[in-house]
């Protein structure tokens, strides 16, 4: 018999609206994917030539659990450059993507029975680290008009003394949208760990992206390699923790884990140190992708109250058409030979939308869009 926790996990949907494409297109079928936040782009050059010389150079062997110190040093500058967070390579840890790093800053903040505190909509896996830990997931709706900002206001009435943490997630998945500084301020003011989600950090296309290290130093930092860098099958990611908690942290990943690859994290010194020109380019095509996106939606009728401006995502409001999106979205799959992800993954806030990602060429988001268009005319005119 399978444990409860087991069984009480939820799948995460867009990877089976993803299988069932992979099956229409075994059977000849050409689907469009715009459900998989995924960069359609290969990793730098200087990063595949960095781990084709690791390997050369023998550098397979384990590293510090901490990681690289090295790549510990290039993020802290990072994070000096970038935010004027002063931050010790000695409160980082090196993981193998950005699921462990959640997962170590969980399981030293949360005992059976805590609380923490999470957006509804918000990332599909994050209530799944919380069941694991047996936590509980408070989740606080954040709505549409706001841009899907957290209101302060309602985060107060739900902490309590089983209160561990607030997550945040900007540029934020499922949506897109960036937390403000203003609401991270407020965040920062009820003495509360925050959790900051920063993975899609640097795709960014009209404000500035803000670390939560700028307004507060009681906070986790959860990022990596994957978007930004285009790295998502090199497992590279890493959480900035405060100095107290890092003792531990590390003793769990030394059990858990080892160590992140070693391979991966040459790869991820040589993408802080000479990608930027790549990733630049990277940057300003998936903003050519967003703003077609957005015209193109916007010219099917589809009202999005606050454009996104952040990761590679648009949330889609559609409770004019249907209140069930997963319904909706394999219909599509079925219909137009489109993925796209439905809201309800994100939670129940997220409802009656889809997600659609630009993480695909310009030239398949044109042809998934006449798709979309023509299957919205004929099933709801």
């Amino acid at each position: 018999m399978t444990t409860q926790k087991a069984n009480d996990i939820q799948p995460f949907i867009v990877m089976e609206v993803l299988e069932k494409a992979a099956e229409m297109e075994r059977k000849g079928i050409d689907v469009i994917h715009l459900e998989v936040g995924e960069p359609d782009f290969n990793v730098p050059k200087g990063v595949a030539a960095a781990v084709q010389q690791a390997f050369q150079e023998g550098r397979t062997h384990y590293t510090h659990s901490l990681g690289d110190i090295e790549l510990r040093e290039e993020i802290s500058k990072k994070y000096w450059k970038e935010y004027g967070a002063e931050v010790s390579p000695d409160q980082i840890i090196i993981t193998s993507g950005s699921s462990p790093a959640i997962l170590l800053s969980l399981s030293v903040l949360c005992e059976p029975g805590d609380e923490v505190i999470i957006s509804d909509p918000g990332y599909a896996c994050y209530p799944n680290f919380l069941r694991f830990l047996d936590t509980k997931a408070v989740k606080v709706p954040v709505y549409e008009e706001d841009g899907f900002q957290y209101r302060p206001e309602i985060i107060q009435q739900k902490i309590n003394e089983r209160t561990r943490a607030i997550m945040i997630n900007s540029p934020m998945n499922p949506t897109g949208n960036l937390l403000s500084l203003e609401v991270m301020k407020e965040l920062a003011k009820f003495d509360v760990p925050i959790l900051s989600d920063e993975i899609y950090h640097g795709l960014v296309y009209k404000e500035r992206a803000h670390s939560i290290l700028e307004v507060t130093d009681n906070a986790f930092v959860l990022s990596g390699f994957s978007k930004l860098y285009a790295m998502t099958g090199l497992r590279l990611g890493y959480v900035i923790a405060p100095k107290k908690y890092v003792r531990c942290m590390q003793k769990i990943q030394q059990n858990l884990f080892i160590c992140a690859s070693s391979t991966a994290q040459r790869a991820g010194i040589e993408a802080l140190r000479t990608a930027h020109e790549e990733v630049e380019n990277m940057r300003q095509t998936y903003d050519k992708r967003r703003a077609y996106l957005i015209e193109r939606l916007k010219g099917m009728g589809f009202s999005i109250k606050v454009e996104p401006t952040g990761a590679f995502y648009v949330f889609v409001n559609v409770k004019h058409l249907t209140r069930d999106s997963y319904k909706l979205a394999f219909d599509i799959l079925k219909k137009a030979h489109v993925g796209v992800t439905p809201g309800i993954d994100f939670g129940e806030n997220g409802e009656g939308f889809i997600r659609l990602s630009y993480a695909n060429s310009i030239e398949n988001i044109t042809k998934g869009m006449d798709r979309l268009q023509k299957y919205f005319q004929e099933e709801f005119s």
